[in-house]
């Protein structure tokens, strides 16, 4: 098996791109302590296919909901930054431009203009009555079929014709096909998993399903295991205003009939090709002028609010910060940069009252001192 020529080349760089976010882990400084010896060390390995998965750890995340985490070996972090450097300019030309999620100039926040701008033209600039429908995939990781998508995967490929596609295809096969919850480590209290539902823990579901939360790879994939789905609603079902973050997707059009004939197309579609069930509890469809609930904010006519569990993570932030004092000169920095972040989101939307009510009223005089001592000039209006 031939290996790229700048095989070397890039894996420095995708150990570069690995450790940008991951400075200070236990992980990342073990890997720095030699990295140019590990370096040389994974390309040896890749070269005479002798490469493996380390062990991944694992962990619950509570926010912004309750998730199962699968967080892999720095080493492994590096080969998925590797593979996604290489292989992502190829399904960037195969994506529709209203797929969301872990793309370049993309996100949440690019998502919700453009389904403000998807508002604007479908209803006329507000003056025609139009209609949303939300719909969300139920245990969309956990329920992907590993082998339709190392199918997709190899036609993708193959039909390109990209060089070195043997061994960018062994290492997707080993990626795609490997069980994380083998020889794991658990991190966290046991009780963490309670409550968890089946559907969203690698633990519950059948072999050859599901990808771990976690990696950048699984990022790529679920772009790509939907690619064929965003192709069909908008090539064959002909839905103008159509985008998907990961597996929360909308439709808007004036017509309230068309979007309910659109529900068990899509139901059909899913379960033929991808082996997925739209979530029953998920499924919405209202007049826009209710308010379209997309990526965590509320888009109405002429202006877009935050949900109210933004709100109310915000609020309990403040809380932390105040049962936290008197504060450290490190604990300073972590709270300032913690609030500014919020207030960051915050400034996309129609907030302007929330900030100030959330900065005067629900802060102590002590955490607003620290506050305003910290906060960069653009906060100055609160």
């Amino acid at each position: 098996m031939e290996v790229p020529p700048h095989l070397l080349q890039d894996l420095f760089q995708a150990y570069f791109d690995a450790r940008r976010n991951k400075r200070n882990t236990n992980n990342q400084l073990q890997f720095e302590l030699n990295y140019e010896k590990n370096i040389f060390a994974l390309f040896s390995q890749l070269k005479d296919k002798s490469y493996s998965i380390s062990k991944s750890i694992c962990f619950i995340v509570f926010y912004p909901v309750k998730r199962e985490i699968f967080a892999g070996d720095f080493r492994d972090r590096v080969i998925h930054h590797l593979v996604f450097n290489a292989l992502n300019p190829l399904f960037e030309k195969l994506f529709i431009y209203d797929s969301y999620s872990c793309r370049k100039e993309k996100g949440p926040l690019f998502g919700i203009k453009r389904v403000q701008y998807f508002h604007r033209s479908c209803s006329r600039n507000y003056q025609k009555e139009s209609f949303f429908l939300k719909l969300d995939i139920q245990g969309y990781f956990m329920s992907i079929d590993q082998k339709i998508l190392f199918q997709k995967i190899q036609r993708a490929i193959q039909r390109k014709q990209i060089p070195y596609a043997e061994f960018w295809l062994w290492l997707l096969e080993l990626i795609i096909f490997h069980d994380p919850t083998k020889n794991c480590v658990m991190k966290g209290h046991k009780k963490d998993w309670d409550g968890l539902p089946p559907s969203k823990s690698l633990f519950g579901t059948s072999c050859g399903t599901g990808l771990p939360i976690g990696n950048l790879t699984s990022q790529l994939f679920g772009n790509v295991y939907l690619n064929d789905f965003d192709h069909f609603i908008k090539s064959q079902m002909k839905c103008r205003y159509y985008g998907r973050y990961v597996d929360d997707f909308v439709i808007l059009d004036n017509d309230k009939e068309f979007l309910k004939f659109l529900i068990p197309k899509i139901k059909t579609f899913l379960h033929e090709n991808t082996r997925l069930i739209l979530h029953p509890k998920k499924i919405h469809l209202q007049p826009c002028k209710n308010g379209i609930p997309f990526l965590g904010a509320i888009i109405k006519p002429y202006r877009t609010y935050v949900r109210n569990r933004t709100k109310g993570a915000f609020f309990k932030k403040i809380q932390y910060w105040e049962n936290q004092m008197p504060l450290s000169s490190k604990e300073k920095q972590s709270c300032t940069s913690c609030l500014q972040s919020y207030l960051g989101l915050m400034k996309h939307f129609n907030t302007s009252r929330l900030q100030e009510k959330m900065i005067q009223r629900n802060m102590s005089p002590e955490l607003r001192k620290i506050f305003h001592k910290n906060k960069p000039p653009i906060y100055d209006h609160i």
